[in-house]
This record gives C-alpha cells, structure tokens and sequence, in this order.
C-alpha cells in the first residue's frame, strides 16, 4: 500500500486512492475466499460418491487451506503490481494539472511572504474590528445613561414649572424672584432663631 497521502487527488475524487485499492483488495479477497469454499463444497460432494473412498474432509479441508495459501500469496503480488500502475496511472492526477477551484491561484499567484503579510492584515484588521465593537458597546452604555439623566431632569423642570404655575396662582410673580425672597425669608428667620438662641442661653447662665 503507498505510503503517499495524495491528497490532491482525495480532493478531486472525493476519497483517497489508497482506500478505492484498498476497498478492490478486499473485494477480489472475499471472492477468492468464496470460490475456494464452492470448490471445497463441489470436492465433498464428488467424493460422497466414491464407494470406499478414504479422504476425509479433514484433509479436504487442510487442501484447501494449502491452496488457498497458494492462491493469496500469487494474488497479493500481482495485485501489488495492479495497485502501482493504478495509482500512477489512473488514479493520479499530473503535477502540471489544476483543478477548477484551484485556478485562481494560477491566477492570482503570491509567495509565502505574501501569504503572511495577509495573514497579518488580516489579523490587525479582526483587532480593529473588536476594538470598534467594543467601543460601540461604551457609546451605547454611555447613552442609555444620559437618556436616564434626561429622564431626571424632565422630572425636575416639571416640578419647578409646577411651582412657577402654583406661584402665579397666589399672586406672586416670577418663581426665581419668588424663590429668592423665599431664601432671604429663611436666612432672617435664621437669623432671628439664632439671635433668640443666644439671649435664651444668656438669660440661663444670670440664673444660674
């Protein structure tokens, strides 16, 4: 059996030649051995009618395994010399041949360094592409947060326009002048509380 993988032409047949060899081997192995069984049978027979007949089908059998010895050592070297011619011959395909979808590349030939550079653009360009992605995912990260934002701030320009709107109900004027005497409001009662904070903790230390 060839030792050669012949992949080339695996790709063409659809299998290697070695295993079609392989598979005739076996085929034309099983007939011979089917053969020998009918001979062997037929010579039974033949012999039962023989009157005192004195070979057993022992030794019929032992014959027959003698011969069909024989027969497979003669077989395996002429069918060594088939297989040779078959894979050199028919089931070979020519250095100089191209299949089809291989054409391209009589084409379009390029050189190991070449077919490197490729392979490093090529890996440069998945890293790029992985890196935009995940850029892509921050972007988006980014903008489901400021929409949460936005959302906040609606609500709070909601809330300041209903306070504008409750301001203007009770007679007052503009909520951010509203809102500034409101402040100054509570800076004098600050004030206050912490001036009558101060005269009460006065008033106990003279007691005391």
């Amino acid at each position: 059996m060839s030792v050669d993988p012949m992949a080339y032409e695996a790709q063409f047949f659809g299998f290697t030649p070695q295993t079609c060899m392989l598979r005739i081997y076996i085929a034309f192995q099983d007939y011979l051995f089917d053969v020998m069984l009918v001979v062997e049978g037929v010579m039974l027979k033949k012999l039962d009618g023989i009157p005192g007949c004195k070979i057993s089908p022992s030794q019929i059998r032992k014959c027959t395994e003698k011969f069909l010895l024989f027969m497979k050592e003669h077989f395996d070297k002429l069918f060594a010399k088939m297989e040779e011619v078959m894979l050199q011959l028919v089931l070979n395909i020519p250095k100089h041949v191209l299949l089809p979808e291989d054409r391209v590349q009589e084409q379009y030939p390029y050189s190991k360094e070449e077919f490197q550079a490729l392979q490093d653009e090529l890996q440069q360009l998945q890293q790029q592409c992985r890196a935009e992605a995940a850029a892509e995912q921050a972007l988006r990260a980014e903008l489901e947060e400021q929409k949460v934002v936005k959302a906040e701030l609606e609500k709070i320009l909601q809330c300041f326009d209903g306070l504008e709107n409750i301001c203007r109900e009770h007679g007052a004027g503009n909520f951010k002048e509203s809102y500034a005497l409101l402040a100054q409001s509570s800076k004098k009662l600050q004030d206050v509380l912490k001036e009558v904070e101060q005269k009460s903790e006065k008033l106990k230390q003279r007691d005391q």
